[in-house]
């Protein structure tokens, strides 16, 4: 069977490319920027890519079309595809009945983290004998990709175990339900839940909702894993709960015990000692998100003490303070932290590790929610553990001058890459940490900054 995907060249659309590849499909997409790392990704597994989205591509005569939700009406591909009535999909509804259908999917949502958790919970499986299929919407350090089939698992069978990152974005131009209601989960971890995606959801309350749907979907055999310190979360269960509920963050269930000096901390099971888990992961909500895996793998049979020791060797993500170098004493770090919420959580991880050393946040507010400027008001406070602030206010639609002005005496804000990368270089000086924070390539600044650095 041979189907053409637009929008491949996304992290979760080149996902599913992967996995129908793996499974036998024929596979052909079509992207408008055909850019890396996913296309020569894509390329190297032998997917043919088509740069933009011209109407001529249908005389490819696929048999079915996969829709990303970056596509919308208009889009010249997609009105010839409706026009001739040819049959059409969309990326999540594809992947369930394809790939997920009759297997134990282990769902991650939440606003924040949904990578690192994700890749965590695979990696325990992995490394517990689970063998299991995922897709994850970055790249986890612990596998050779972002996207695999289920293998054969400690037994020599199939494993029937899939984990998913399970986002509340919407599904498609014609299905304007979030992702994760198609995936049908039998575990599933509602992590943490605040406001976003601005240009799609009107208010945190139309979230919830999406997130309600999810929970209706989970079977009563099912186990819901839920933040305890989330009242957003405790209002989406208060609407209704047929499955088993799990709490992280509690006495209820799992909870963090003393946390030390070198980040390692002790994870505590209805206020009993499990044991110490030793990493060198920043924070308190990378912290919350092992409790989530490991309580997510205890439901499909992981000991609490294996999950722990699997732990011990998870790599992250990359781009998740992924450390890009050091140079003449001043380390620089790239993070995907784009909402307030994960700008203050990433500061305050570097801040506990690196003490007084000076912190420079370098950030480009990038995503869809910040650029309508609906979080603005957020950023002053969630840059309090920066000592020296630089922000890229190219192609915003606000004034970032005007909103950084509580904290005008130690921010910066650039308009000219040249000059921006400038100004940063001047400012730094030896014993310095550069965290620079986009969900974006931010023109490539980690590497311009390390390189220029004297």
């Amino acid at each position: 069977m041979h189907i053409h995907i637009l929008g491949i060249c996304g992290t979760f659309m080149g996902g599913i490319a992967s996995l129908a590849k793996a499974s036998g499909f024929k596979v052909t997409g079509c992207d408008t920027n055909v850019y890396p790392p996913m296309s020569p990704q894509l390329e190297s597994i032998g997917i043919e890519l088509i740069e933009g989205f011209d109407k001529k591509q249908t005389e490819l005569k696929p048999d079915l079309y996969v829709i990303g939700n970056v596509v919308s009406r208009g889009n010249p591909l997609i009105e010839e595809i409706m026009n001739q009535g040819l049959p059409y999909i969309s990326g999540p509804q594809w992947l369930y009945e394809a790939i997920l259908k009759n297997k134990w999917v282990l769902a991650v949502a939440g606003t924040h983290g949904k990578t690192t958790t994700t890749s965590m919970l695979a990696w325990i499986l992995e490394f517990n004998g689970y063998a299991p299929g995922f897709l994850i919407g970055g790249v986890p350090l612990n596998f050779n990709g972002s996207a695999r089939l289920p293998q054969k698992n400690k037994s020599n069978e199939a494993s029937p175990f899939f984990v998913i990152e399970a986002d509340e974005y919407d599904t498609a131009f014609f299905d304007k339900r979030s992702k994760f209601v198609h995936y049908h989960p039998k575990t599933a971890i509602l992590n943490n839940l605040e406001y976003d995606h601005a240009d799609i959801f009107p208010d945190l309350h139309a979230i919830e909702t999406q997130f309600h749907h999810m929970v209706r979907m989970v079977p009563a055999i099912g186990r819901i894993i839920i933040n305890d310190e989330e009242e957003s979360l405790k209002r989406v269960i208060e609407r209704g709960c047929w499955s088993e509920k799990f709490y992280i963050g509690s006495q209820k269930g799992l909870s963090i015990g003393k946390v030390n000096h070198d980040q390692s901390f002790e994870v505590l099971n209805q206020d009993r000692l499990v044991g110490t888990l030793s990493w060198d992961l920043l924070g308190h909500h990378n912290r919350m998100n092992a409790l989530a895996a490991i309580a997510a793998s205890h439901h499909v049979g992981v000991t609490l003490e294996n999950a722990l020791e699997a732990l011990q060797t998870f790599k992250n993500v990359k781009r998740r303070m992924e450390c890009i170098g050091e140079k003449n004493g001043i380390t620089i770090y790239d993070d995907f932290a784009h909402h307030p919420a994960a700008i203050s959580t990433t500061l305050a991880g570097l801040r506990a590790k690196v003490g007084q050393a000076r912190i420079i946040a370098v950030l480009e507010p990038r995503s869809n929610t910040m650029k309508l400027g609906t979080m603005k008001s957020a950023l002053p406070e969630s840059l309090k553990d920066a000592d020296q602030v630089f922000c890229y206010g190219e192609k915003l639609t606000w004034s970032a001058e005007e909103a950084l002005t509580p904290i005008k005496n130690k921010s910066f804000i650039g308009f000219d890459m040249k000059n921006f990368v400038e100004a940063i270089l001047k400012d730094a000086k030896s014993g310095d940490h550069i965290l620079v924070m986009s969900n974006g390539s931010f023109n490539g600044i980690h590497q311009t900054l390390l390189n220029g650095i004297v």
